[in-house]
């Protein structure tokens, strides 16, 4: 009885060795403090994926915006779109209420669609581009008062931010 008692005990160490070596090798060079640099692709290339809360308005006003410019768009209400930009890359910075995917490309905020057209048609080396904050009179805001300028502004891998558009 005592040997195979042995050999259950060699056995359960083995497949708790099999357990952790196969934990390792599938987070070996994925730190959770390093987010993807570029997004994957959302179900079709073109499509905007939108990740934001149920409950906020300007987000739907933003979808109506790009919708009328003849993008397809799918909503995803989250209730934590901080993970969703963490995930992605957006700088604490650059934040915004929502945050969507299109072709591989972050497009934070208030983002107005014939930006995303250009970043469609001259497909830069970038992670996304990003309206930080609501900027009364963007996209979604229009109601806002009073309207004021903001800038568009592009981000990559690194961190680096340029200034892509001014509106």
């Amino acid at each position: 009885m005592r040997l195979g008692q042995r050999a259950l005990g060699v056995a359960l160490g083995a497949v708790v060795v099999a357990v952790v070596w196969a934990a390792v090798v599938a987070l070996n060079g994925k730190s959770p403090r390093r987010p993807a640099p570029v997004a994957s692709a959302p179900p079709g290339a073109g499509d905007v994926v939108v990740y934001k809360s149920p409950t906020c308005g300007c987000c739907d006003g933003w979808i109506e915006h790009v919708r009328a410019a003849g993008f397809r768009v799918v909503p995803r209400d989250t209730s934590d779109v901080g993970a969703v930009k963490r995930r992605l890359g957006v700088l604490p910075t650059l934040e915004s209420c929502h945050t969507a995917v299109v072709a591989g490309y972050v497009v934070e905020g208030h983002v107005p669609a014939d930006v995303i057209e250009r970043l469609l048609e001259e497909r830069p080396a970038i992670v996304g581009v990003a309206v930080a904050g609501m900027p009364a009179g963007s996209p979604g805001m229009e109601a806002a008062q009073p309207h004021v300028r903001y800038d568009v502004i592009a981000f990559d891998a690194r961190g680096r931010t340029w200034v892509f558009a001014r509106y």
